[in-house]
């Protein structure tokens, strides 16, 4: 038996004179949905739990752009600015709309941590952008904090959602993701990985990634 040849990944760039993001695209044949993946506060497109989820998915028929927000463009270290989460916003809606122009299957963004909350904020704002949102590790509240939940915009959240969440995450209890779920008015998933901290890493990722992946799944392409 041969083996399944690796889907190629090309470098890209994008800019619409306003905001700029890089990135990777994973290419596939025929996709039968894309995604654009973005990062959190303290990485960018080369995380090894993106690299990794956009290479899986890409086999398994999904166009994945894995992409660095704004915010990490113009600074190379160093967290996102609140009052220039906006410009953050505007790259995810640039990566989804290169998306568009690429296939005609349905368009999802996905986020790590700040990535995450961003592309909920935007999908909240612009329902028409995506068809769905895949969250993982959400940062539902500063650690040790759960009295500033960053859930005001779960309301106008109306397309599918999967939250994927670690157990040990200090960003929020499984309790209280659970209650903060209960405010988004579109069908919503919690998929909880035991053992999980914030990063989704550490020895146990490959069954990590690969709960995650079946997750993905679940979301992009169980109707396509």
């Amino acid at each position: 038996m041969e083996p399944v040849p690796t889907p190629p990944v090309v470098p890209v760039e994008l800019s619409d004179g306003a905001v700029s993001v890089t990135g990777f695209l994973h290419e596939c044949a025929g996709p039968r949905a894309a995604l654009a993946l973005s990062h959190g506060a303290g990485s960018d497109a080369t995380s090894p739990l993106l690299v990794e989820l956009a290479s899986q998915l890409a086999s398994q028929g999904v166009l994945v752009l894995r992409f660095t927000l704004p915010f990490r463009v113009r600074r190379p270290s160093g967290p996102p600015h609140r009052a220039h989460s906006g410009l953050d916003r505007a790259g995810i809606a640039l990566a989804a709309s290169m998306l568009r122009e690429r296939t005609s299957a349905p368009v999802f963004l996905g986020g790590h941590s700040y990535g995450g909350r961003q592309s909920s904020m935007l999908c909240a704002e612009q329902p028409d952008l995506a068809d769905g949102l895949l969250l993982l590790s959400y940062p539902f509240h500063p650690p040790g904090k759960p009295d500033r939940m960053r859930t005001e915009h779960f309301p106008a959240i109306t397309r599918p959602t999967v939250f994927v969440h670690g157990d040990r995450d200090p960003f929020s209890t499984v309790d209280e993701a659970t209650t903060a779920l209960r405010e988004v008015t579109a069908p919503v998933r919690l998929v909880v990985i035991e053992g999980g901290r914030h990063d989704l890493g550490g020895a146990r990722r490959p069954a990590m990634t690969a709960t995650i992946v079946a997750a993905a799944r679940e979301l992009l392409v169980a109707d396509a």
